[in-house]
């Protein structure tokens, strides 16, 4: 199962970005990051938004258990 708040979490840390940096790209409270990242699914439109503030591809994941004919939760 693609849990997509661990990875963004993950992606943030990698990056050795802030929750507080991303608050402000994200125009929102830091409470709110940590809400995302307990997150198993989003919203595609913050998805986007994240993906283009991260620079990181976070739609990949489920186009690769498409095409491999897996399912999301396997």
């Amino acid at each position: 199962m693609i849990h997509i708040g661990k990875l963004i979490e993950d992606e943030l840390h990698r990056q050795e970005r802030s929750v507080a940096w991303f608050a402000r790209k994200l125009y929102c409270d830091r409470t709110n990051v940590y809400k995302i990242f307990k997150k198993q699914s989003i919203d595609t439109e913050l998805l986007l938004r994240i993906s283009e503030i991260l620079q990181y591809d976070f739609f990949l994941p489920y186009s690769e258990s498409c095409r491999f004919g897996r399912s999301v939760s396997e």
